[in-house]
């Protein structure tokens, strides 16, 4: 099943302002009222050129994007006009990536189709990692997160996202049974477990945050709603968006989505640095 995220970044982040969705005739967009939604939850920050809060991206980054999935993150950062690296067991993904930073001022785009097992990028490589919503599929997290802690340089960023589990919980009796088997998403890891993970695997945390209720909810009346995820057009669907956008245009939007981000999240985000020192 195709992450929700990754989904709702397949939409280029220029092309949506950080400002309400307009309804057409009465029906919002899902996955554009989804990126606006992630927009006020820190995500594609212009002004700042934050990928996602604490997380910037500049011309002088080398970034390595795995499990790049539809391109929607680094396309921002190649925006930046920062050096592309991406990887991903979909060949055609990748090369539909590759295509997207066409436009783009990066500096230098590098494709790899792999399982990442190891990844064939060389030690001390990145400046900045990016891995959103890929932990929850692999077989041995330890093993890829080391690999990740290997290619990046002493120092880099690390920006890291999986589901959260309020979100999974809700779901365990609702999804689709292929949704919680490989090679969708083969574990539920909590809060405690995955900053574990990630201490193991030698990086410091500097930020552990959650966003997503809208999807949240969104996720649960698509699978009762039985529809394809290429064409959600169903009335619940629809009528959910309508009702978030309604709650978000609200004088109290801001302070009720924050409320609502922190019961029942779609994703927990944590950014990390590799240390200064040689692990």
């Amino acid at each position: 099943m195709l992450s929700f995220l990754k989904k709702l970044s397949a939409i280029t982040p220029a092309q949506t302002a950080a400002e309400p969705v307009a309804a057409v005739a009465d029906k919002v967009d899902p996955f554009s009222l989804g990126l606006y939604d992630a927009k006020l939850s820190g995500w594609y920050n212009q002004a700042t050129h934050e990928l996602y809060t604490g997380f910037a991206v500049s011309a002088d980054d080398t970034l390595l994007d795995v499990g790049c999935g539809d391109g929607g993150n680094v396309h921002f950062c190649g925006m930046r006009g920062a050096k592309i690296i991406l990887a991903d067991i979909d060949a055609a993904k990748v090369e539909a990536t590759r295509q997207r930073l066409s436009d783009t001022p990066a500096q230098d785009i590098e494709c790899h189709v792999t399982d990442c097992n190891p990844l064939p990028i060389a030690d001390a490589t990145a400046t900045r990692v990016v891995s959103t919503e890929v932990i929850e599929h692999v077989d041995d997290p330890a093993q890829f997160l080391a690999e990740l802690v290997r290619v990046g340089k002493p120092g880099a960023l690390y920006l890291l996202s999986v589901p959260h589990p309020s979100s999974e919980d809700l779901q365990k009796d609702i999804a689709a049974p292929e949704y919680f088997q490989k090679p969708n998403h083969i574990r539920i890891i909590s809060e405690d477990q995955f900053k574990a993970m990630v201490s193991e695997a030698g990086l410091e945390i500097i930020s552990h945050s959650q966003y997503g209720f809208y999807w949240s909810m969104w996720m649960m009346l698509f699978w009762e709603a039985k529809v394809d995820l290429s064409n959600p057009d169903h009335p619940m669907l629809e009528h959910w968006a309508n009702t978030w956008q309604a709650v978000l245009d609200s004088p109290r939007g801001a302070q009720i989505k924050q409320a609502l981000d922190a019961v029942v999240a779609k994703s927990q985000v944590i950014i990390a640095r590799k240390p200064a020192a040689s692990l």
